[in-house]
């Protein structure tokens, strides 16, 4: 019987968090986890037999979770708390440590519900179609539905340890859905190299874990923040560094970047889901969740937005040189993400200035992503945009609803990615001293580099003279299942940043979970209205430049290119660098383990076998049968002890 925990908003200190009652209809939150978890478990289970309508309550489960989740938001909006927690059972209990299951549902929790469900299934409907030929359609969907409800429980735990569980189960479903074509090694291969570095960044958030419960006994969120205070500073400093590391893993983030462009191995749907809506965003969710650790030392938010701001401009200059449609958008992501985590770092107000962008990414990325696949539907699955062209007379829907895509990333206004990039640039010019102008002038120059190489992306696809392979004889538009989403993903790449912020809408909703907005314009080293017009002047620079460039196509093979895109195209050595570090140490490492196993460890087992067994062998002769040789033995035998006592006597042993 679910037993819920109630207690009512009273007058508290800063900091302090209270939850209110949990009656009615927000009691059943925990069907949000469940309906696709059962989904995924009947998909799974049953097998074959539910191949001719798996698919559909894949769909249908998600489609529900989306109708809850926004019952859930409207109800939770009538709460003056606006938070509500229950406990389902208890998880563990072993000593002094005791986990509930418990499911925290917050102005928070409530977003990321519905971004995760409702783009999430968006992209399920599109996967119906788009997957229609594939013989384990009905696994897929298993997977994409145990993928939604881990991240599901991700973000509604009411503590760390709840938050881990669900973790995990992402990488466990990410891992099942990018090698889903284990039949390919370069897909099977991909599936391992992101489950392995995601273990680096989990070692990291479950070490956190170990140490909140050593220092403060708990790793309930209510509990661990109120109790930060009373942390030394260093504890807060390794707290939130191990943190950090498991979201660096789990979002894409230097120096776990690596593996989610090599993501795109697996189907595109789940290139949409994984980089959009869902795993690539816990690494944001959990900084902002945990604001109070991070709030706490200044160190702690510089090495966070150093981190953010390296990678938003790694992956800007990396993405300009891939000519894979799907790693272009992954690169992107990485690049995005990378604004969030600034927007994190640079903490107070700007906490809701990167959920917003996560918001808005999650409609226009997702968006770009279906794009991706439309266009590899039309094109025989060729992904390499030096090899399209001129498929915007072919693929009009396509077409419109990537352009919005594109229009909303680069920053025009008045689609979402302006109202949602912009301001987080300027909040990185509102930092005090040199790190303004460091951290903001990195912000503007990702702008205009993402400008650039999305519009490259853009123009080379739909733009420009044909330059197909002879397998494709007529490219072709999407059927409706596919467009549909595509249309309706466009319209929230248009509309959703400027509804978000207006009127501080989703500003105040995060408000009593993230704060209230410090800083301003009277900190900034430039006003607001100067940030605004470079942000937008970089952005038409960077996109004209590549329009310019790329406007009659490029060459269909790769060209001689100087050191810098040289070394983006090598993805700026970083895989070398893992490897030298991490790669070759371990292989050798493995290999001198292998050689001590064989030759020290078996070698003393084999060496003692040999001995016993060689002298077994060569005592054997002895035994001929023969009385002769015994009566031999004996006499030989007794001459020598005869021989012995003499000796003794005589004083020769003494």
């Amino acid at each position: 019987m679910v037993e819920k925990i109630l207690t009512f908003a009273q007058s508290e200190p800063a900091g302090t968090v209270a939850f209110a009652t949990a009656d009615g209809l927000l009691g059943s939150v925990w069907l949000l986890v469940a309906i696709p978890l059962v989904s995924a478990a009947i998909l799974l289970l049953l097998g074959k037999r539910a191949d001719r309508w798996g698919h559909w309550l894949g769909v249908a489960a998600i489609g529900a979770a989306f109708v809850l989740g926004l019952t859930y938001f409207f109800q939770l909006r009538g709460l003056e708390n606006k938070q509500v927690e229950q406990s389902l059972w208890q998880f563990i209990t072993v000593g002094d440590l005791k986990v509930d299951f418990g499911l925290l549902f917050d102005p928070l929790a409530a977003v990321f519900v519905l971004l995760i469900t409702g783009v999430g299934f968006l992209i399920h409907l599109y996967a119906v179609e788009y997957m229609a030929h594939d013989e384990g359609r009905r696994r897929f969907f298993g997977y994409f539905n145990l993928f939604v409800a881990a991240m599901l429980l991700l973000v509604l735990g009411n503590n760390y340890v709840m938050l881990y569980f669900g973790w995990e189960g992402v990488g466990l479903a990410s891992y099942l859905l990018i090698s889903f074509w284990y039949g390919r090694p370069s897909a099977a291969t991909a599936g391992k190299k992101a489950f392995l570095m995601n273990r680096v960044g989990d070692a990291g958030l479950a070490i956190g874990i170990f140490v909140m419960f050593a220092m403060l006994g708990t790793t309930q969120y209510d509990e661990v923040f109120n109790g930060v205070g009373a942390l030394s500073g260093t504890t807060v400093l390794v707290l939130g560094l191990l943190l950090l590391l498991g979201a660096a893993g789990k979002s894409g983030q230097f120096p776990l970047q690596a593996w989610l462009p090599d993501a795109m191995e697996g189907p595109t749907p789940v290139s949409a889901l994984i980089h959009a809506a869902t795993m690539v965003t816990a690494g944001v969710y959990l900084i902002a969740r945990s604001n109070p650790i991070f709030s706490a030392d200044h160190t702690l938010q510089l090495v966070v937005v150093s981190v953010g701001a390296l990678t938003l401009l790694m992956g800007c200059v990396i993405g300009a040189a891939k000519d894979d449609i799907k790693r272009v958008l992954a690169w992107s992501t990485v690049s995005q993400i990378g604004y969030m985590f600034l927007g994190v770092g640079l903490g107070g107000g700007a906490y809701a200035l990167a959920i917003i962008h996560l918001l808005a990414h999650g409609f226009f990325k997702a968006n770009m992503f279906l794009g991706a696949g439309s266009v590899m539907h039309g094109m025989n699955d060729q992904v390499d945009i030096r090899r399209f062209g001129g498929l915007s007379k072919y693929m009009k829907v396509t077409w419109l609803t990537f352009m919005m895509g594109w229009l909303a990333i680069i920053g025009i206004p008045p689609l979402s990615g302006y109202f949602s990039k912009e301001p987080i640039i300027g909040a990185a010019f509102e930092r005090e001293g040199w790190t303004a102008w460091l951290f903001g002038g990195a912000a503007l120059l990702g702008a205009g580099l993402t400008a650039f190489y999305m519009t490259r992306l853009f123009v080379l696809t739909f733009h420009g003279p044909k330059r197909w392979t002879e397998d494709i004889e007529h490219p072709h538009e999407s059927p409706k299942l596919m467009t549909v989403p595509l249309i309706l993903l466009a319209a929230g790449s248009v509309l959703a940043g400027g509804l978000m912020t207006w009127n501080d809408g989703v500003v105040s909703w995060l408000t009593p979970v993230l704060g209230e907005e410090a800083g301003g314009e009277a900190h900034a080293v430039l006003p607001h209205a100067v940030i605004t017009i470079l942000s937008i002047l970089v952005t038409v620079l960077g996109a004209g430049l590549a329009w310019f460039l790329f406007r009659n196509g490029t060459a269909t093979e790769p060209q001689p290119a100087g050191v810098l895109v040289t070394a983006a195209r090598r993805n700026l050595y970083t895989d070398a660098v893992n490897e030298a570090v991490f790669e070759k140490p371990g292989i050798f490492l493995t290999r001198a383990l292998v050689f001590l196993d064989n030759r020290g460890v078996d070698g003393l087992v084999n060496g003692l076998a040999a001995a016993v067994g060689g002298g077994s062998g060569r005592l054997r002769r002895l035994q001929t049968g023969f009385v002769r040789s015994y009566a031999t033995s004996i006499l030989t035998g007794a001459l020598l002890v005869v021989a012995a006592f003499l000796a003794v006597q005589a004083g020769w042993l003494a």
